[in-house]
C-alpha cells in the first residue's frame, strides 16, 4: 500500500501541463495584461491554464519569467491603498451611520481590511465594496 502511494505521489509530481507563466518580471501590485503571460508546458499542479482568470488581475507578488502563475499569486486590483481615507459605512438594524476612516492596508472588491474610525481612532474591520467604501463587519 505504501509503495502504491509512493509511486502515485512521485507520478502526479512529474506530470506537465499547459500552464500559464509570466512572460517577463511582473512586480508586485501591477495589473497583469495579455502580453505578460504565455502558455508553456511545465510541471504546475495548481497553475492557472485559463488566461482570462489572469487578464486584468492584479499581481499579489512578484511573479518572475517563465514561472506558472498559482491562484493565490493573483487577485482583484486593489481600489483602496494604504493610508488612504476612505468612507466607512456601519448599519445595523436600521440604523445606519456614515463616518471617514484611513485603510490599513490595501484592498480590492471583497477583501476585508482594517480601517482606523477618524473620529473615535478605533480600529474596525471592513469589508470594501467596489466604489472602495469600507462596510463595517459586526
Amino acid at each position: 500500500m505504501i509503495r502504491v502511494l509512493v509511486w502515485l505521489t512521485f507520478s502526479a509530481s512529474i506530470a506537465n501541463a499547459d500552464v500559464l507563466v509570466a512572460t517577463r518580471v511582473i512586480p508586485a501590485n501591477a495589473v497583469i495584461s495579455a502580453d505578460d503571460i504565455q502558455l508553456r508546458d511545465v510541471s504546475a499542479p495548481s497553475g492557472i491554464q485559463d488566461p482570462n482568470l489572469v487578464i486584468g488581475m492584479e499581481a499579489r507578488t512578484a511573479l518572475f519569467a517563465g514561472r506558472p502563475i498559482l491562484t493565490s499569486d493573483i487577485g482583484v486590483p486593489a481600489v483602496v491603498e494604504r493610508n488612504q481615507l476612505v468612507q466607512l459605512v456601519f448599519r445595523r438594524s436600521g440604523l445606519v451611520i456614515r463616518t471617514d476612516g484611513r485603510a490599513m492596508g490595501r484592498a480590492g472588491p471583497g477583501d476585508i481590511v482594517r480601517v482606523m474610525n477618524l473620529a473615535s481612532r478605533s480600529l474596525v474591520t471592513a469589508k470594501v465594496d467596489a466604489e472602495g467604501v469600507a462596510h463595517v463587519l459586526q
